[in-house]
């Protein structure tokens, strides 16, 4: 009997250290992040800037890609995180999703009437319309989009789409058009969206509308209800860490070189009077900047400005290592300084769009991760295009120069306004 009742001791003794040891194994996977080999999960603090539970990487994402406002740096970084993944996109048949009509779900390729098919990514250009986009997109998805001050935005609109707006090809200089622009401007004329609140139109409202107090505040809770979060090219690094903590991403995810980058050569100066000139015109679209760069910096306040200005020299200091790493020269050259053609950017209009070398002596894989942060949106977009699938691929190893032709061919039928 006491044999027994030792040994009975003895195995609830071995018991209980088998449960105590279960306990540490765990505690040390709560605080060490062990996670059976996934990938781990960021912890990422919540809007008041207290922190939060720790997030999964966001991979429903609407990102309404505005014109003339570095969205094709950003397109950029979404393409490389969703192929990266094996996400994905819900792609135009050619370079932009219906533009300028509102967009469809019928302007996606391969999109069929009546089939329930969720994307993960849709961010080519699109004229915003919020119900057609939830017919392919799930519940959850996160939606952004970023906005640039309209006087910038109008002088690099001015010398971008002078051939293709009929308003601006009436004038020789930016300043003839704001100086009188109802003598030069129709509302039915080709491309008067790229003349007047380009912005506001692309989120799909009347661009031409009369400027009221009401109109424009049922304008402003709209998109506020709709979008998550609104960037500012203006403050383009504290905009990319805002949405990594709003996509739990990593912060290597939002690395990126500028693209669609205009040479200074063709940027103009601008008057006092003809930016006053400028915000009275663009008024809808100066209302939208005004609003939603107040509601920047109350985020960027959560956030911590300390905090904020800590983030973003690591994320300079992570963008000049692969700078160094992967360009030669280290900066952006013009595009008849460029010596592969197949990473040389579509020159549209006046505007002299500026590009990459890479360092000759890149192995293969450091190779394919430095073009991929230097593709243009078109080949990029071709690229994407040509995977197995849009839901289940493998990546692609691509010999650039093998797809010298393909990549000729496909600017020769580029819609106008595709960047």
């Amino acid at each position: 009997m006491r044999g027994n009742l030792k040994l009975h001791c003895c195995e609830l003794h071995g018991l209980w250290k088998a449960v105590v040891l279960l306990v540490c194994i765990g505690l040390a996977i709560q605080i060490f992040g062990i996670n059976g080999g996934k990938r781990l999960k960021s912890s990422t603090l919540d809007a008041d800037g207290e922190r939060g539970r720790a997030c999964s990487p966001q991979t429903h994402i609407v990102f309404l890609k505005t014109h003339k406002t570095a969205s094709s740096t950003i397109l950029n970084l979404l393409y490389r995180f969703g192929e990266a993944r094996n996400l994905s996109f819900a792609l135009p048949r050619g370079y932009q999703l219906g533009y300028p009509k509102p967009f469809r779900a019928v302007d996606i390729n391969h999109y069929s009437r009546g089939r329930n098919v969720d994307y993960h990514i849709i961010c080519n250009h699109m004229r915003f319309h919020h119900g057609e986009v939830e017919k392919v997109m799930p519940r959850g998805t996160f939606y952004f989009s970023i906005l640039r001050n309209p006087v910038t935005l109008a002088e690099s609109a001015f010398t971008y789409y002078k051939g293709s707006s009929s308003a601006f090809s009436k004038v020789q200089r930016l300043e003839q058009f704001y100086r009188d622009p109802w003598r030069y401007y129709s509302i039915s004329e080709t491309g008067s969206h790229y003349a007047r609140n380009l912005m506001w139109f692309d989120f799909g409202h009347d661009h031409n509308a009369n400027v009221t107090e009401h109109y424009v505040a049922a304008v402003l809770k709209e998109i506020e209800e709709t979008f998550h979060l609104i960037l500012l090219a203006e403050y383009f690094d504290q905009s990319m860490v805002l949405l990594r903590q709003a996509l739990c991403w990593d912060l290597d995810d939002l690395v990126t070189f500028k693209l669609n980058l205009r040479s200074n050569k063709t940027v103009s100066r601008l008057s006092a009077e003809t930016v006053g000139q400028i915000r009275a015109w663009n008024a809808l679209d100066w209302s939208l900047y005004l609003h939603f760069n107040r509601t920047f910096w109350q985020r960027v306040d959560r956030y911590g400005q300390e905090r904020m200005r800590r983030d973003v020299q690591i994320l300079r200091e992570k963008r000049q290592e692969m700078m160094e790493l992967c360009l030669q020269g280290g900066q952006p050259v013009e595009a008849a300084q460029i010596q592969d053609k197949n990473i040389k950017p579509f020159q549209y209009g006046r505007a002299k769009i500026m590009g990459y070398n890479l360092k000759p002596s890149l192995n293969n894989h450091t190779r394919e991760r430095c073009v991929r942060m230097v593709m243009p949106e078109l080949q990029y977009k071709d690229l994407l295009a040509t995977r197995p699938s849009y839901s289940h691929v493998q990546r692609l190893v691509v010999n650039l120069g093998a797809r010298s032709n393909q990549t000729e061919s496909s600017r020769n039928g580029v819609t106008q306004g595709s960047h």
